[in-house]
């Protein structure tokens, strides 16, 4: 069985003891504020299928995001979309919707704290390119300096995400993709919404040179 087949298998499985067998067993467990140090760590091995055992993230036939390092609110934020609808994924939206808000914000807490090193897989010439977009944008375009909403050195503030570090593959897919990644309930917007206009300007190969400057930063 190939490593990829491997990983499905495991998420299935894992979705399975999570989701539970019955309706009452879900609505039992979104309402409890407590749980134990190993419901906590059955939810963290499940989540280390996908996105890595630091949390570095995952790059295979279709890259998983860097958790690692990320902003605690807005992982909950983007948990919290899941949950109601403003994203869609057939495997997050059912892990989400049988945690407890005291275990998003626990898995939030968790991956915020780690730090392993980046990925990488990008040129250094293509980074550089990026480097001069994240930091000037394009003036007299909606393309806006990155570094004034996601800082400096990438690493986000509140609900504004860390960038440092994520897999280039998913930044550019995530951008070029992105009324149908973020904002896919009209009825329900989010401040994810800043974004759009700057999303739909940038090129592919601007976006492909941003992610690759980004890929390197720790």
């Amino acid at each position: 069985m190939s490593s990829i087949a491997v990983r499905q298998l495991m998420r299935m499985i894992m979705l399975s003891l999570l989701c539970g067998s019955s309706a009452s067993g879900r609505a039992e467990n979104i309402t409890q504020s407590t749980f134990s140090s190993q419901d906590l760590q059955v939810k963290l091995v499940y989540c280390k299928t996908c996105h890595g055992l630091a949390g570095q993230g995952y790059r295979g036939s279709s890259s998983m995001p860097r958790l690692a390092g990320q902003q605690a609110e807005y992982l909950e934020n983007q948990l919290s979309a899941f949950v109601e609808g403003r994203r869609k994924d057939k495997f997050m939206s059912k892990v989400v919707s049988v945690l407890s808000p005291a275990m998003v914000r626990a898995l939030a807490k968790h991956f915020s704290e780690l730090n392993p090193k980046p990925l990488g897989g990008s040129t250094r010439e293509l980074a550089a390119v990026g480097k001069t977009l994240y930091e000037e944008g394009v003036p007299g375009t909606d393309i806006q300096s990155c570094a004034a909403c996601h800082r400096p050195d990438a690493k986000g503030d509140g609900a504004c995400p860390r960038l440092a570090g994520q897999l280039p593959d998913y930044m550019v897919r995530t951008l070029v993709n992105w009324s149908k990644e973020r904002g896919q309930d009209p009825n329900k917007p989010d401040t994810s919404a800043i974004m759009a206009p700057i999303a739909h300007s940038l090129s592919e190969a601007q976006i492909s040179a941003i992610a690759a400057y980004l890929a390197v930063l720790e």
